[in-house]
């Protein structure tokens, strides 16, 4: 599959405007990829601005630290989906997480998948604050909890995603879930080097200068 149905064009900056979002729309318009994604804010907007295409609104819910309540995350979510997301990265609770206070950590994830059946979920589970047993617990939360993905990163944790990580959601997922691989992906080789070790969904902002890439070669 070409590399750009793969891609989740993002615009997460919290100085985002509204033009910036209408450019982001254009650009997955023009480039083809599978969706945008953007703040519950503006998933109204970019699904108007994508009407007659293709093109989802992926939008993140609890973001980007996943400590809001659960009940906040329960109406961001069913709040996004009336206003036509079609896919919800979640940030897990990952405070505690790092508790290991599972139970919680998946009664949070899996009140939001309950509240919005029939959207896509992708829980994040921001593996630069976790250690390899706490990362393959995460997983395996998550996919408890109805994930139909487990996302690596916000984008704006200390840290992103690895193929090191890919590789160990992988070998935990197998094909029970998809892989997003998020958080300073910006250069054709390193999507590559993502889909090779087991993504299936790349999150950047760098979308376009990746396709550009390609075109190049």
């Amino acid at each position: 599959m070409e590399i750009a149905k793969l891609i989740d064009h993002s615009l997460l900056r919290p100085d985002a405007t509204l033009a910036d979002v209408k450019r982001l729309c254009e650009e997955a318009r023009e480039y083809g990829f599978f969706s945008v994604c953007v703040n519950p804010y503006f998933v109204e907007k970019a699904k108007s601005f994508l009407a007659g295409s293709n093109v989802k609104v992926t939008t993140v819910i609890g973001f980007p630290l996943g400590m809001t309540l659960t009940d906040t995350k329960v109406y961001e979510a069913v709040k996004a989906s009336f206003l036509g997301a079609d896919e919800l990265d979640i940030v897990i609770n990952i405070g505690e997480a790092k508790s290991g206070r599972w139970n919680i950590v998946r009664k949070d994830l899996s009140d939001v998948i309950a509240a919005t059946k029939g959207l896509v979920h992708k829980a994040i589970i921001e593996t630069c604050y976790l250690d390899k047993e706490e990362k393959t617990k995460a997983v395996e939360v998550a996919l408890e909890a109805g994930a139909e993905f487990i996302k690596t990163s916000t984008g704006f944790g200390k840290g992103g995603a690895s193929v090191e990580d890919i590789r160990l959601i992988k070998s935990i997922v197998k094909d029970r879930a998809g892989i997003k691989a998020a958080g300073g992906i910006r250069t054709l080789a390193q999507a590559k080097e993502m889909l090779e070790a087991g993504a299936t969904r790349i999150g950047t902002s760098y979308g376009v200068a990746i396709i550009k890439e390609v075109t190049r070669q």
